[in-house]
């Protein structure tokens, strides 16, 4: 098997430890890699005619973390006690980079250490930070795509390999917060800015720099400063007057950013103030205790699954109809207001050529303008250059004339919600389109089986649903038709994938997946409302699930109005079934009132002229009186949660989805679905099937049938099954 980390001296003596992990794309460490890493560094230090070492990568990146398999091979291995082989594997990890940090120095004199630095060519996530905060200088290329961070809070874990205990002690918890709490992945300038790396050069000078670094180092210079006498805390320790307001501080700002609901976030901390008490060495190993209680909690083992394993699976094509490549060359967009416009940009981006049409030039050229806006921003950002920004822009054709569309093989149609616009731009578009080009509608409620009508072939139509803003959300939903081919549902993916975005591919249903389940949600919040329950209660209690809005919220930004235009069409489409009259009670109440949102600076909130939030209007409690008697916290929360969750559960009875894992990841980064709980699927896997059956019942008993738990999970529970256990089974 080919080695993921070689090594060459030089004549001046430097040893080049380089990362190329053999048929990826990017290095991730595996067992395999800390096995070479580590014999390359005893290597290194063993060798008296080495004089320093470079860790740097053969690759365009440095790493992209470490392979998460790995934490569940530990487990495996480990057998009955898991959390053992997650520690004593995470500490053969800690032993590895104290080695590097150490380089072979005297431990009482803290003399004869040979210098290492670190050389990162581009990004460098995770595992790979990590590995460059144990060395003694950080070198990273100035160049657009370079990022360095510790992202791995965003994933359901926390930097577990020596990451929180040092960089906490370079730089103290405040300054340490942005990286490690927030996930930050920083750009080489910010990076430095920030004291995660010391050097900033260019790319063909990169191993130049770190090299003589080396060979000029002095003895003091690689010594760590925990390492040294007289080391303090940055900010004071914990015991501190200094830091213990830090700490103080530190906690209210995590529980203020994570509710309480995600472990990593508490456990971190936790490692961090534990820490600080102890020496460095202890440190680490309370470090990797945390970070072992972490790994074996059954809510990071979901977000590592949804947010990691199943987004991956799915952005590489798991579910894609095994037909022959569906690259876009050349896209067509109809529609260039913001949904349209932000389609064109991110297409643009991947370096595909846009045709953008409107209604008139003047409305084309809008759009095209809203692009260039974007692409300003980005080079106001620092994360393109003005060349690289004119470039994307050129690929941007703006035009009213439909014929500009020959030698489209994909359009995507983002005209207004209404049936006839759409079927009337569907056989304009098909017109020009030679055969075989594929056409998707952008809708997010319109059933596709229905638009499809208006195609000339409907198995070369399908629902291609963006969500707003385009540029910023990375879930795209996917509806195939009754009709649809699988060669258009390959295009579909081949786009997304281009595009860099996370596709689910769900069949034809009135509102598809996502809003199935956001709607229930607004719903279940403004009937509440209805019902007399304090709006603050409401919205906190959501906030508390970690839903990013509550429902109210919610409402006012996607707007009132069209709340009401959503209602009634279900309800002329329901009839006598329809379920949700109370609800419109309150929301029409709303919308007659001219309180139709934030875009109206009018909603279930207040509003000051620049479009910023005030608080709840305070005529809520004079329209709908507060009950004398307010339901507990948890109730509310179990009433938005299960809700939400439901619909999910029936979207998989009737066939709407038909992978859990696009189930879970849909939820998450389409609506913001409680990620610290994996999904819905992964929260009532977490609940376990009995324990979810029992709650819906009760909620179905003192709310009403929209609670009753699906066939399906009462199945669940009788046999003891779970939603991830029945699809291994499938699969």
């Amino acid at each position: 098997m080919s080695e993921s980390f070689a090594m060459s001296v030089d004549a001046d003596g430097v040893a080049t430890i380089s990362w190329d992990l053999p048929g990826r794309s990017m290095n991730v460490l595996t067992e395999a890699g800390i096995a070479e890493l580590g014999a390359c560094v005893d290597r290194a230090l063993g060798d008296a005619a080495v004089k320093g070492i470079v860790v740097t990568s053969a690759k365009a990146d440095f790493a992209g973390g470490m392979d998460l398999g790995m934490i569940a091979r530990m487990k495996e291995a480990a057998g009955p006690d898991p959390a053992k082989g997650v520690f004593e594997g995470v500490m053969a990890i800690h032993g590895l980079l104290r080695r590097i940090e150490r380089a072979g120095m005297d431990p009482k004199t803290l003399k004869g250490g040979k210098p290492v630095a670190w050389a990162s060519p581009g990004l460098s996530a995770g595992i790979g930070t990590e590995i460059g905060l144990a060395c003694h200088r950080r070198f990273v290329a100035d160049q657009p795509k370079a990022k360095v961070g510790l992202p791995e809070i965003l994933v359901g874990i926390f930097p577990g390999a020596g990451g929180t205990t040092r960089l906490t002690r370079m730089l103290g918890v405040m300054a340490a917060a942005p990286v490690l709490l927030e996930g930050r992945m920083l750009d080489p300038k910010a990076a430095k800015a920030a004291g995660l790396v010391d050097e900033v050069v260019a790319p063909g000078e990169l191993l130049a720099a770190a090299k003589a670094w080396v060979l000029a180092a002095k003895p003091e210079e690689i010594v760590k400063p925990w390492d040294a006498k007289g080391y303090r805390f940055p900010g004071g320790a914990p015991y501190s007057a200094g830091g213990f307001m830090t700490f103080v501080g530190a906690s209210a700002m995590v529980h203020g950013k994570t509710q309480g609901v995600y472990p990593a976030a508490r456990a971190m901390l936790s490692a961090i103030y534990e820490g600080a008490l102890v020496p460095f060495d202890t440190a680490l190993r309370i470090e990797a205790r945390w970070f072992t209680s972490v790994m074996t909690n059954p809510s990071s083992g979901a977000m590592i699954r949804s947010l990691f394993l199943s987004k991956q699976a799915l952005e590489k094509g798991a579910n894609r109809p095994k037909v022959e490549d569906q690259k876009v060359r050349r896209l067509g967009v109809i529609g260039a207001g913001m949904m349209g416009s932000g389609i064109a940009y991110v297409a643009a981006e991947a370096a595909i050529e846009v045709v953008l049409i409107d209604r008139d030039q003047a409305a084309a050229d809008r759009g095209k303008a809203t692009v260039e806006g974007l692409l300003a921003d980005a080079v106001k950002r620092r994360r393109r250059s003005e060349a690289q920004a004119a470039e994307t822009l050129a690929r941007v054709t703006a035009t009213a004339d439909f014929a500009a569309l020959a030698g489209c093989d994909l359009v995507v149609e983002a005209v207004f919600e209404d049936p006839g616009v759409k079927a009337e731009t569907t056989r304009k578009a098909e017109a020009v389109l030679e055969k075989g080009a594929i056409f998707a509608t952008n809708t997010s409620t319109l059933p596709i089986t229905e638009l499809a009508k208006a195609s000339r072939d409907p198995a070369d139509f399908i629902g291609i649903h963006f969500f707003s803003p385009v540029h910023r959300m990375n879930l795209v939903e996917i509806i195939r038709g009754r009709e649809t081919g699988d060669r258009a549902v390959a295009k579909a993916l081949d786009f997304v994938r281009q595009i860099r975005k996370t596709p689910i591919v769900v069949n034809d249903a009135r509102f598809f997946y996502a809003n199935r389940c956001i709607i229930p949600y607004i719903n279940e919040g403004v009937r509440m409302v209805g019902e007399g329950v304090e709006p603050a209660l409401i919205e906190n209690a959501a906030k508390s699930l970690g839903m990013p809005l509550g429902p109210l919220q919610l409402v006012d930004e996607t707007s009132i109005d069209l709340g009401v235009r959503i209602a009634k069409a279900t309800r002329a489409a329901m009839g006598d079934a329809y379920p949700d009259g109370a609800v419109d009670d309150v929301v029409f109440a709303l919308a007659d009132a001219g309180r139709l949102g934030r875009k109206a600076s009018a909603g279930f909130y207040v509003y000051d002229e620049k479009g910023k939030r005030q608080g709840l209007w305070p005529e809520l409690r004079r329209r709908w009186p507060a009950a004398a008697e307010q339901p507990d916290v948890g109730e509310v929360r179990l009433r938005l949660g299960m809700i939400q969750a439901l619909e999910a559960v029936r979207a998989l009875e009737e066939g709407v989805l038909t992978d859990i894992r696009e189930g879970d990841v849909g939820a998450i980064l389409g609506w913001g679905f409680m990620p610290w709980t994996g999904g819905p699927f992964g929260w009532l896997d977490i609940l376990g099937a009995g324990r979810a059956v029992e709650i819906c019942e009760g909620l179905a008993a003192r709310h009403g049938p929209r609670f009753e738990p699906p066939r399906l999970l009462r199945d669940m529970a009788a046999t003891g099954g779970s939603f991830y256990g029945r699809a291994a089974v499938a699969a």
